[in-house]
């Protein structure tokens, strides 16, 4: 807006106005009554914001969270009261747990009905307190640039995270005139000269070194700078869990990632490690995972925790700690520039483990005539080193994660939260943060389902994902637990399900269902060519539920723990 005397607006578009100051490319939204002076000043931004209204809230919640993940910038959701926002909390409380920036602007009752428990009014900061940065209520029409400047602020700053904004819907039809806030950039701190210093020196005294890396928001600069420095000092580099692309998966450096099938005995190679550099990562994220453990216990190791927050720097260090509160972006690009360290006794060490990952990741033989680790073998030939892959939760994620090389431009995203039914919507959402890039959501059929409501927003809005669902027809996860625990006594986690493929058609979109691995590639390549949203449905048999064992083995190490 040109400065001067602000002219008249009702708060709806006072809010719209905000949003394009700060930067917002995009709105996921169910409508709601509550907004609807909001909605009606997004017909007349249609040039600055792309509006995505879709089937549930779950699934608005999620795209703006991808979309977050994705371009480092605050994914927004729109929901309606009470009720819209409830459905949102799963995405919310994914945006907490894995640190992602996200606006969440809520319709409120309008103020006068607020404190009487009237239908649909949402108390925000109770309700959601817990897993937000920031809740609050906006009141006073003249009071929304400066709240949404801050929740912009707050939402990258620091840890990234999702902050909540209600209004009340009087507010929102109130006029008053006053300034746009200017757009926040939020602070980025470089590492201390000194702490460098430290860690160089800690280095060259090291004889087993590792990088476990993450990073908090994304920066396009981060796996380049990483494979720098590693590739530079010859030093082992981890990923942290669902932080694949932080670094080119073919850089003789990386040894593999932290979560769902890791590499057999990264585990206790983090734990020999003599100094651990963690950048990025929230050692409370995984309790029970090695780093976490050797931060609290292994003799003689020193750790190095590097974060943007201050209030993730402490509660798990020992006295042999460096933690430097720095942008993980700014922090790789110092280590980069850093003078590399001559003496490198770790350069076997490094090569044995990388070994190791290298074994690791080749296909093996599994039950029936559908070998998923191929899927995904084929699926990263065909579509090259610029896509998007979504996922969820679940035992087939493994699969993606186990087989699938991601960095420096294929990016993965996925829930940190273990959230189910993420990867269609995350992919809608990926796809409006790159319009240049082709999303594939790689789901199983629990997780798929879920979700799969929102493959109607892609159609309505010209979007294309690929949505390749590992179709085993049961609860993976939760039936490999249940025959360990209780084996032979499996209830509650088989699955009926529709045809995947006809139900992609019956909505415009490409479906195909295949029955053996030789079947999928030329699947693939027509879900590509085809230019609406595609449904590869790939029948998996159920004995082969995880990468590393199959369902009856599962099932007869059951049996031997019940006997023992």
């Amino acid at each position: 807006m040109a400065k001067g005397v602000a002219p008249q607006r009702r708060g709806g578009r006072i809010l719209v106005d905000a949003l394009i100051e700060q930067g917002a490319g995009a709105v996921f939204c169910v409508p709601g009554e509550s907004y609807l002076s909001a909605l009606d000043a997004l017909y007349d931004a249609q040039q600055s914001i792309r509006l995505i209204t879709c089937r549930h809230e779950s699934g608005a919640a999620f795209m703006a969270e991808a979309y977050g993940k994705l371009t480092g910038r605050p994914g927004v959701c729109f929901v309606s009261r009470a009720p819209g926002a409830c459905n949102a909390s799963i995405g919310i409380v994914t945006a907490y747990q894995d640190s992602t920036p996200m606006v969440v602007l809520a319709g409120q009752v309008a103020r006068e009905e607020c404190g009487c428990d009237y239908p649909q009014e949402l108390p925000v900061a109770t309700a959601f307190g817990g897993m937000l940065k920031h809740a609050e209520q906006v009141d006073d029409p003249r009071r929304i640039p400066e709240a949404v400047a801050r929740a912009f602020h707050l939402a990258i700053s620091g840890r990234p995270g999702p902050v909540l904004l209600a209004f009340p819907e009087d507010v929102l039809s109130e006029s008053c005139a006053v300034e746009d806030a200017r757009a926040v950039v939020g602070p980025r701190s470089a590492p201390p000269a000194s702490a460098l210093t430290v860690l160089r020196e800690r280095l060259a005294q090291a004889k087993r070194p590792l990088v476990l890396a993450g990073f908090g928001l994304w920066n396009p600069s981060i796996p380049d700078a990483l494979a720098t420095f590693a590739e530079r000092n010859n030093i082992a580099v981890v990923a942290a869990k669902r932080r694949q692309d932080v670094i080119d998966n073919g850089h003789p450096c990386y040894i593999g990632h932290i979560g769902n099938s890791a590499v057999p005995g990264l585990s206790e190679r983090i734990c020999e490690a003599d100094l651990l550099i963690s950048v990025g990562a929230r050692l409370v994220e995984l309790p029970t995972q090695p780093y976490s453990r050797a931060s609290r216990a292994s003799a003689g190791q020193m750790l190095v925790h590097v974060h943007p927050s201050a209030d993730e720097l402490g509660p798990i260090h020992s006295q042999e700690s460096l933690v430097i509160a720095a942008d993980p972006g700014k922090f790789y690009r110092a280590l980069a520039v850093m003078p590399p360290v001559v003496s490198q006794a770790w350069r076997g060490w490094t090569q044995e483990a990388r070994a190791a990952f290298e074994a690791d990741v080749r296909p093996a033989k599994v039950p029936g005539p559908v070998n998923p680790a191929e899927i995904i073998r084929t699926m990263q030939s065909v579509l090259g080193d610029t896509a998007v892959v979504t996922m969820g939760a679940g035992n087939y994620t493994g699969w993606v994660h186990r087989f699938g090389l991601y960095g420096p431009r294929r990016r993965i995203i996925g829930p940190v939260s273990g959230a189910m039914g993420y990867g269609v919507p995350a992919a809608i959402g990926a796809q409006v943060a790159i319009p240049s890039c082709r999303p594939v959501s790689v789901s199983g059929d629990g997780c798929f389902w879920m979700t799969a409501l929102e493959l109607a927003t892609a159609r309505h809005h010209a979007l294309n994902p690929i949505c390749i669902v590992l179709n085993n027809g049961m609860y993976g996860t939760i039936r490999s637990h249940q025959e360990l625990a209780f084996p032979d006594r499996s209830v509650g986690t088989d699955l009926t399900n529709p045809d995947f493929a006809a139900y992609a058609q019956c909505l415009g979109g490409f479906g195909a269902t295949v029955r053996k691995t030789e079947e999928f590639e030329q699947a693939l390549r027509a879900a590509v060519a085809a230019t609406v949203p595609a449904v590869i449905d790939v029948r998996v048999d159920p004995e082969a539920i995880t990468t590393r064992a199959s369902l009856s083995e599962i099932r007869e190490r059951g049996r031997a723990a019940a006997l023992a």
